[in-house]
């Protein structure tokens, strides 16, 4: 049995915050939680939360997991999340070939039966099956229609690995959309031109949830309210942004906030973290990075540079969310959206010792793991 103290002036619970808390740590879990004063002998800390979990990011400091769809490339996602304070990631695969989507499923099981106890906690399959017209900077050879039989592909060989996956509904029939829905993962539409009439109908069909809300999907409009409009308009739908004033302008992320409220919730969707990768390019996907944005050569962004904390800070200090609405929207509003509430997101008791620990300023995010 192996038990830790420690002090927290502040602890961002997921619902509440508590001030002055003693944390105690029993074999890695959450036992008790009490108000305490500081003792000099037990560890301090300022501000504390469950651990960020980003559900969507491309690439480390080095790798890109779709190019290099193997365990070094999870492993270097999962580190430079780690140094930049995010304790969970779903490493993120984009549109590619058949095998080499079956080549990173295999390395996520493997990553997964070697590394039980880190904070990878699956993957996310965004694409192959988008509409063309909205593929962003996915390459357009690989982006297709799906067949029965590479969903079931997928289903089969994913099964407990593919946590996520980004699909443009009004690509799939109806018993396509029923077949993922009952398979257990979560399934979220996006770089999907779909009307606001389909969109609704994927709703009401069991898909809960949007891919990086407002890009690559079709445009609110007045006449035509798209993808962006049925999401607005249906309160069940959750919604990733990225809060890079890049993706999307920060008064679009200020009004996003207003409809979503507690449905809203942070992605990075990172190319790389550190911007120590310049220039990138795999096939016919490039990327370069300038200004502190990833585009390619067609002129379209490819990725973001921010982590999880950069969005949290942009999230408070410039437009204005309160600090426990940020954290909650870097903690237990992905956790609730992924269906893993029960497992992460919280600081209570049962819960993993897996913290995120912060300065007042939200310059300096750290994951501190007892």
């Amino acid at each position: 049995m192996m038990s830790v103290q420690l002090f927290a002036e502040k602890v961002y619970t997921g619902n509440s915050v508590l001030e002055n808390q003693l944390i105690q740590v029993m074999n890695g879990k959450i036992s008790a939680m009490e108000s305490a004063i500081p003792d000099p002998e037990i560890t301090k800390v300022a501000n504390l939360s469950a651990g960020f979990f980003d559900s969507h990011i491309n690439g480390g400091e080095r790798y890109y997991f779709t190019q290099k769809a193997d365990e070094e490339a999870i492993d270097d996602i999962y580190n430079a999340s780690v140094s930049t304070g995010t304790a969970y990631v779903l490493p993120t695969l984009i549109t590619s070939p058949p095998e080499n989507i079956l080549k990173g499923i295999e390395a996520v099981k493997n990553y997964l039966s070697a590394n039980p106890g880190s904070g990878v906690l699956g993957m996310h399959l965004e694409g192959p099956f988008l509409n063309p017209v909205k593929r962003g900077a996915h390459v357009k050879e690989f982006v297709r229609a799906p067949t029965n039989a590479e969903l079931e592909e997928i289903i089969r060989y994913g099964k407990d690995v593919i946590r996520l996956m980004t699909i443009a509904p009004e690509m799939f029939t109806d018993e396509q959309i029923q077949m993922l829905v009952e398979s257990g993962i979560i399934i979220s539409a996006g770089h999907s031109n779909a009307t606001y009439e389909e969109a609704m109908k994927a709703f009401s069909q069991g898909i809960n949830l949007v891919t990086h809300l407002y890009n690559a999907m079709s445009a609110f409009g007045h006449r035509q309210p798209g993808l962006v409009g049925a999401t607005f308009d249906s309160e069940q739908v959750y919604a990733p942004i990225i809060i890079d004033g890049v993706h999307c302008d920060f008064g679009a992320a200020s009004v996003a906030y207003k409809i979503k409220k507690d449905k809203l919730f942070l992605i990075s969707d990172a190319l790389f973290l550190g911007e120590k990768v310049t220039e990138f390019k795999w096939g016919e996907f490039d990327a370069y990075l300038k200004n502190g944005r990833y585009t390619n050569s067609d002129g379209n962004l490819a990725g973001a540079t921010i982590s999880l904390g950069d969005a949290v800070r942009n999230a408070v200090q410039v437009l204005g969310i309160p600090l426990q609405e940020a954290i909650e929207m870097a903690t237990i509003r992905p956790a609730t959206a992924l269906g893993m509430a029960d497992q992460i997101g919280s600081v209570s008791i049962g819960y993993p010792a897996v913290f995120t620990t912060f300065d007042d300023d939200l310059h300096i995010f750290e994951v501190l793991k007892l």
